[in-house]
């Protein structure tokens, strides 16, 4: 059998060059299983054991204290579907042409000739499962672009963005291509619960597993059990238990996870990985989310939008209550995951996160080029970025941003190959956690060779950015989102006028 195999790999090699192919059986029956959990709209400041005083989060809390929480983990990107592109592919998004969060309906997608870690571990051996927010295409479950099967999971339980119409009693998960119609339940509490029956009843118990449980919380449209939400008070009218209570019920699905990995004896096997996608909403209805001590919030380049929590757990590899300040980012979890299951990371394209396993054992880590992120429709005027060490380069592009919207324009595109970089702005970040203080008239040296490493990045990464056609946003979720707004203000209308 195991010739077999080979023989396969040899000729998929020669009929796909391009393709990575990992061996078709596990290398050692000591690998360890993983899991990536990664929440929505998770602030820096928003869990207790990075410094919230309100929010509740014990499940989360525990979790660090037994476990390596990172003070320096950024996400990929500062905005949803970006972030998630730049987890699975190990590449910055911008590279795979995912420029902004992806509609429902929009043409933009992770394209087929991208290699995701699931496929990687997926050819490795690994049993794989997906829960919760995929975001990684717009005609999802539908034909014309690869669908999470087709990037590397046995078993897919999951919504394209939010679950609609909020996150109480959707009707929008599929599971396997098969939609599942109107639930009963909360978000975070339907996504444990089908991770719990997968890990216990529908897993292949001969492999190791990767599971990527993608919880919606605490993004909008918010919706928090009344036992949650009562933890927390607030005037009249305010949000802010409805937020609080979010982050918590969230914590209580994650707890209830952790405790079925325990139940099946599974907890001292696998290497857990918990993070967010971006920075804190802090929207009008809910402007409640946490960046802590950093600058501004989600979809801005500054800290606030790009550094996350990150908390690491591995027995025997991770020593508990430990803490680093090494900055790691979400393009990270691609090669250190190749390494952890002992597995070649793909040679075939570039790369742009690095291999963090070292740090885990207490060891520096090999970076050869900054952290860099870039979104042309950032809040904030400065669109790109890198840090290197202590060091962080912001610079502005020479293009107006694009007007919020999820369409797509001729226009963004051409400034997507087009752009130059202008307005530079520097910060000892090691030092200046806030942003505070720009840098850039005092060291010159530093600038000018930030200045020529951003440069490199940014026409590499321009050069090899697709292009997409123009599409108009199609509002899907907005419209349902709108009408279910209305019928709930009809009935409460009608509750208050009745005798």
């Amino acid at each position: 059998m195991r010739s077999f195999s080979l023989a396969l790999a040899v000729l998929a090699s020669l009929f796909f060059p391009n393709r990575f192919t990992a061996a078709a059986e596990p290398t050692s029956p000591e690998r360890p299983n993983i899991m990536v959990v990664l929440c929505d709209d998770l602030g820096y400041g928003d869990l207790a054991c990075y410094g919230h005083t309100v929010i509740q989060s014990p499940h989360i809390d525990r979790f660090a204290q037994e476990g390596l929480k990172l003070t320096n983990c950024y996400a990929a990107h500062p905005n949803c579907s970006p972030s998630r592109t730049g987890l699975m592919t190990g590449r910055t998004p911008f590279r795979v042409g995912v420029y902004n969060w992806i509609p429902m309906l929009s043409p933009m997608h992770v394209r087929k000739r991208e290699i995701t870690i699931a496929t990687l571990l997926r050819q490795a051996g690994y049993a794989t499962c997906h829960v919760g927010k995929w975001h990684l295409n717009g005609m999802f479950n539908m034909v014309g672009q690869p669908q999470p099967s087709d990037h590397g999971f046995d078993h897919w339980f999951s919504t394209q963005n939010n679950a609609l119409p909020t996150h109480e009693n959707p009707f929008n998960f599929v599971r396997n291509a098969k939609p599942v119609g109107p639930l009963q339940g909360y978000s975070s509490q339907l996504v444990a619960d089908e991770a719990e029956e997968w890990l216990t009843q529908l897993r292949d118990k001969e492999k190791p597993f990767f599971m990527f449980v993608c919880f919606h919380e605490p993004h909008e449209p918010i919706a928090s059990a009344e036992r949650f939400r009562k933890l927390y008070t607030a005037p009249e009218g305010s949000t802010l238990p409805a937020h609080h209570g979010n982050v918590t019920q969230m914590d209580d699905a994650f707890g209830r996870i952790l405790k079925t990995l325990d139940e099946q004896q599974l907890r001292d096997r696998t290497l857990i990985i918990f993070t967010s996608d971006n920075g804190p909403a802090i929207t009008r209805r809910h402007p409640h989310g946490s960046s802590g001590p950093l600058r501004d919030k989600k979809g801005a380049t500054y800290e606030g939008g790009i550094r996350v929590p990150g908390i690491i757990q591995w027995p025997d590899h991770v020593r508990p209550g430990s803490t680093s300040d090494v900055p790691v980012c979400g393009v990270d979890i691609l090669p250190t995951l190749c390494a952890v299951a002992g597995i070649p990371a793909p040679a075939d394209r570039v790369l742009d996160g690095t291999n963090i396993l070292p740090l885990l054992e207490g060891n520096p880590i090999q970076r050869k080029k900054p952290l860099y992120w870039q979104f042309n429709r950032a809040k904030n005027d400065a669109k790109v970025a890198i840090r290197d060490g202590e060091w962080k380069l912001l610079a502005k592009l020479n293009v107006p941003s694009p007007k919020p919207s999820g369409g797509i324009t001729i226009e963004e595109i051409d400034a997507v190959k087009n752009a130059k970089l202008e307005g530079f702005e520097l910060y000892h970040i090691q030092s200046d956690i806030a942003e505070t203080t720009d840098r850039s008239e005092s060291e010159q040296e530093i600038l000018e060779k930030m200045k020529r490493q951003m440069q490199a990045i940014f026409e590499e990464v321009q050069a090899e950015a697709p292009r997409w056609p123009a599409w108009e946003f199609a509002r899907y979720e907005g419209k349902i989102l709108s009408e279910y707004y209305r019928k709930q203000e009809a009935a409460e209308k009608k509750k208050k006028n009745q005798p």
